[in-house]
């Protein structure tokens, strides 16, 4: 008789233990019925033409821009963290210094040519500007 109640103890705890982790899962990770949105992206690596780059979710967007010559191009930080517009491929491009939280910064791209940089803080994030006549 002992033996029989050890025997259904065991399994209400393996029962129980497995309810429990069931429970948690579905809460930290939601269900297949969960409204969750997909995490943005960066923008695509297509070139897009504008003179403008926002700087939010530790991304540049877009990520890669073309513009003319002479076009000057204003970085805006909206993201919570302070980031960098850092030249990485030995031009004369841009090099922001940090900016916090709401701060902008411009450089005029006089050259043609592919310029690449990053946030020298979060080198993962990077960015393009390709400038033509």
């Amino acid at each position: 008789m002992r033996k029989n109640i050890i025997i259904i103890a065991v399994v209400l705890i393996v029962v129980a233990g497995g309810v429990i982790v069931y429970v948690n899962r579905n809460s930290v990770f939601g269900s297949s019925s969960s409204t969750m949105s997909p995490m943005p992206t960066s923008s695509s690596t297509t070139p897009q033409s504008t003179n403008s780059v926002s700087i939010q979710n530790f991304a540049f967007s877009p990520s890669a821009i073309t513009v003319k010559k002479g076009t000057t191009v204003t970085w805006t930080n909206q993201d919570s963290a302070t980031h960098t517009v850092t030249e990485t491929d030995g031009q004369d491009g841009p090099k922001s210094g940090d900016l916090s939280t709401g701060k902008s910064y411009s450089f005029t791209f006089n050259t043609t040519g592919t310029f690449k940089y990053e946030c020298s803080i979060h080198t993962d994030m990077t960015g393009a500007v390709t400038v033509t006549e």
